[in-house]
Order: structure tokens, then sequence, then C-alpha cells
């Protein structure tokens, strides 16, 4: 191929062009520092203002309801550890799912450490979390749940309103992580029944660097970095004015036309999904069928190694990611492929691809192509292929 084939949008977006214009300004017109009090200054807490207004509105909450942070994972951070201690009169139990975004669940486990007890939800086979097994794990004493929107790996999009319903019953307040979900679903934070919410401006062709953290009205949460009075006392920092205004634009540019991209995006995925299940043996879909973003899709191949396949598909043109966690250093595979029942030999063989709207049906094809080719070669080098032909179980039997 002579070009790329980027299937990795999960893991990042390119900025659009018509960002980058909306940025340029304010690294040199109008850079001033929104805290200053001259007119230079207050040209960019203006369109601060501004882009805040617009985000809200896509967002479905009040403009003061949003909070400018530094990524995804800050805001993670700040919804989970803030509000923990600050209700921790109440109680120290917190709930959340196996399959949350390590900004999430790394959190948790920190809490956890400062005394608190955290509650692991399970998922099914599809990594679609229960109201039910929710209900039973409330206890009088939780203060807080947090559930993904859609997971990052496998696409699984969660009830959320439903869980959301459910945790307000008891009295526990309610955190999502949206970061894969902004911009790619409808999400209106107000209509979901959320009590915080997290979204990051380079998964929806944003900058790198900027995100967002939603925080109802009355919600009692501690300032998460000290220093300044920036953010209304919440967030000290200097704001990222360029990265603001990108994010907005991306939001704009977004939510326009998220219903033909979506489409767009769900067409080709259910392209991809039904060739390769037809046409490569051994191979399983990870996430639910349908109830799952709609340029996701994650395959488990038996008897190959997911780093491998990554690699060699890199030579082929084609960038994808791992289920696996291999590509970050640890040789343990993606704890959400082991919470959906996937053995560990099984788990390690995974591949997600994330689609965009430059993604073609040429692309999808080229690409189904390569993933026969590669899993071929793949295969005949694996020590396990002697095990499969003295009878073990295909992966189609695991459940």
């Amino acid at each position: 191929m002579d070009k790329l084939i980027y299937l990795d949008n999960a893991a990042t977006t390119s900025v659009l062009p018509a960002v980058v214009d909306e940025m340029i300004p304010y690294f040199t017109d109008g850079f001033g520092n929104p805290s200053s009090l001259y007119e230079f200054g207050q040209r960019a807490r203006a369109a601060i203002t501004d882009a805040r207004v617009r985000i809200a509105a896509h967002l479905g909450v009040d403009a003061p309801e949003v909070y400018f942070t530094g990524s995804g994972t800050e805001s993670d951070n700040w919804a989970l550890k803030e509000t923990a201690f600050a209700y921790q009169d109440k109680g120290r139990h917190i709930i959340t799912s196996s399959i949350e975004h390590h900004a999430v669940s790394h959190t948790c486990a920190w809490l956890e450490k400062r005394g608190f007890e955290v509650t692991y939800l399970p998922v099914d086979a599809e990594g679609i979390v229960s109201v039910h097994s929710l209900v039973d794990a409330l206890r009088d004493d939780t203060t807080l749940v947090s559930v993904i929107l859609a997971n990052n790996e496998i696409g699984t999009i969660q009830p959320i309103k439903e869980l959301a319903e459910a945790a307000h019953a008891r009295g526990a307040l309610f955190h999502t992580d949206a970061v894969q979900a902004v911009a790619h679903l409808p999400v209106n934070a107000a209509e979901l029944g959320v009590d915080m919410l997290s979204a990051s401006a380079h998964k929806f062709h944003g900058p790198k660097g900027v995100g967002l953290l939603y925080i109802k009205k009355g919600v009692k949460t501690r300032s998460f970095m000290d220093g300044g009075a920036q953010e209304r006392k919440r967030r000290a920092g200097t704001e990222n004015v360029p990265g603001i205004m990108g994010m907005a634009k991306a939001l704009d540019l977004g939510m326009a036309d998220l219903a033909s991209r979506a489409a767009h995006d769900q067409e080709l995925r259910d392209r991809l999904i039904d060739r390769v299940l037809a046409e490569v043996e051994h191979v399983r879909l990870n996430g639910h069928r349908t109830q799952r973003l709609p340029g996701n899709a994650n395959f488990s191949f038996e008897f190959v190694e997911g780093e491998s396949l990554l690699l060699t598909l890199e030579q082929k043109g084609i960038l994808a990611s791992s289920g696996s966690a291999c590509a970050s250093g640890s040789l343990d595979p993606s704890h959400v492929l082991l919470a959906i029942g996937l053995p560990h030999e099984i788990a390690h063989g995974s591949l997600r691809l994330s689609l965009g709207e430059e993604t073609t049906a040429a692309d999808i094809d080229y690409t189904v192509e390569a993933i026969k080719e590669v899993v071929v070669r793949l295969r005949a080098m694996s020590p396990l292929y002697e095990d499969f032909v003295k009878g073990r179980k295909p992966i189609s039997a695991v459940k």
C-alpha cells in the first residue's frame, strides 16, 4: 500500500484543519493570560467563556457545570479522588466495573490504599454491567459509582441511564468516563442522569492535552489542583486557551455531522466484522455485536500473539492496536478481555480496529485480506498449533 491505513482512532485522532485554524489565533494574536485584568487578557477570558457555553450546549448541561482539565485521565482522577474524600463522612464505599479504563481502575486502587473500599462489578461475556448487580452491591455507605459509558477496548456501550438511576435510589453519586463516546454517540449528560462526566478532545479530532469534567450543580467535590483561582477555584493553573478553543470547535464539528459519521462508521464496522468472522477460522468478536461504538471492532484470534499480529500488519501499512497490554510493556493480557471470560492464551491474541470518517470500504477489504494472510502465517509458526491438531477446542467454544 502506498498509504497508511489508520485504524487506531480509539487511541487518538487527527486534528482537523478547521480545529487548527480555530486554535492558531490564541497562540499568536490572542495569547493573553485569561486571568489578566487588562483587555488583552480579558479577550482570552471571553473566548473561554464562549467555548464553555458551546460545549455545555452539546452535553445538555449548564455552562458553569463544565470544567476544563488537561486530559480525560485527569478528569477521571478528579471525579473519583476528590469526590470520595468530599463525601467520606457519609461513607467510604465506591463501586466501579471490572472493565474500566486504567484512569479509573488505577485511581480506585489508589483510593483502596487510603482506606476506601471498592467493589468491582462483573460483566457478562459481551462486557455489559448488569443493573441488578449494581443494585445488589449498593450499600448505605456507598458514595460514588463510576461506570464507563463505552469501553475503550471492546466498544460495548453500558446502560448508563439505568445504572445512574439505581445509584441515585440509594443516595450515591454517579460518574461516567465518556472519553470514547463523546462526539461518537449522542451524549447528553442531563438525559443520562449522571452527576459527573469525563471527556477528552483528542478522541474526537481535537488537540491533545485538554479535556473536561462535567460536575452537576450541587455535587460536593474538592479542588483538584491548588495554586490559583482558575476554573472557579476548583482547578488551578493557567488555562490552555488554544486547546480549549480547539476542543470546542472539534465538538461543534463532531456533533454537526454525528448521525452521518456514525452511519458511515457502523456500515464499515459491520462489513469488517462480517468478513472476518466469515473468512477467518477460530476467531471471536469481543464485545456486544450491536450495542457497541460505531467504529469499534475487537477480535481474538486463537494461536496468534497480538503483538506479532500488530507488527506484521504494520509492515503492510495497517495501524491498529492489540487487546493485550504487551504494547505498553506488560506481559499480562488485557483486564477487559479477562473480565469477559477469555482465557489468557486467547486474550493475548487480540486486535482492536477503530475506524474513522477517513476509512473507506477499500481500506476495510485490504485489511481483511491482510489479516487473513498474516493469521495463517503466524499460526503456522505457533507452538500451540499441535495442540489444535490434537483436538483442542476452538475459540468458538469459549463462553
